[in-house]
């Protein structure tokens, strides 16, 4: 028997959520909340397997009250978020938050049934319509370095920088110093005042400060 909280703030949602748990087999709905703050309640006293869990919700937001369940409560149930909103801000949040799934509102009685089961047994859910946007948001992040990447060969170009000493570089700008660089990249510290030595030759520079901002305007980190 799969025991399940309902945090949800619209009346008619969870009145047809409540009979659709409750007519599951194996589905036991053991309370329902109308907001964030009396969901974190009825959570420690029921400790429930599943909380189907909206993130607008008043008082606190769900977001907020997976993490106090998960973090300050330390509940060992799943939390599945059920929502109509799907951007990025709010489905990271969710599983930074410690959301177990993450399932949209209007999806099938099958889908929410299967997500459910899921998280009571410790395992990831997410929408299909939500996976496409966190997998379309990887591809930009990926692009992004890759388009990062480029843009520092093509400024590179003149310098002819080897990886390792942009590596050093970026370090410098971020003023790490000659000690804490090879503590971080593991390597001597006469493998570090080489690298910095053919660093300030290449870019025809005497001191790291300058490297820095040279670093800095010409794009190299």
């Amino acid at each position: 028997m799969i025991n399940i909280l309902l945090v949800e703030d619209h009346e008619f949602t969870r009145m047809g959520l409540a009979l659709k748990i409750e007519a599951t087999e194996n589905f036991n709905l053991v309370a329902q909340a109308q907001d964030g703050e009396e969901g974190i309640l009825l959570a420690q006293k029921y400790n429930p397997d599943v909380i189907l869990m909206d993130i607008g919700l008043p008082k606190t937001d769900g977001i907020t009250a997976t993490k106090k369940i998960k973090e300050e409560l330390k509940l060992d149930c799943g939390i599945l978020m059920f929502t109509s909103r799907d951007n990025n801000e709010d489905i990271f949040a969710a599983f930074r938050a410690g959301a177990d799934g993450y399932i949209m509102k209007g999806t099938s009685s099958d889908d929410l049934i299967n997500a459910i089961t899921a998280v009571s047994q410790h395992c990831a859910w997410i929408d299909a319509k939500i996976a496409k946007v966190v997998l379309s948001s990887l591809s930009d992040d990926v692009s992004k370095e890759e388009n990062k990447k480029n843009d520092i060969n093509k400024a590179n170009e003149k310098y002819g920088l080897t990886k390792k000493e942009l590596e050093v570089l970026s370090l410098i700008v971020d003023g790490y110093s000659n000690q804490e660089i090879s503590e971080k990249l593991v390597v001597s510290i006469s493998t570090t005042k080489a690298h910095v030595h053919n660093i300030l030759q290449k870019l025809y520079l005497k001191d790291r400060t300058k490297a820095a901002i040279v670093a800095l305007k010409e794009g190299l980190v």
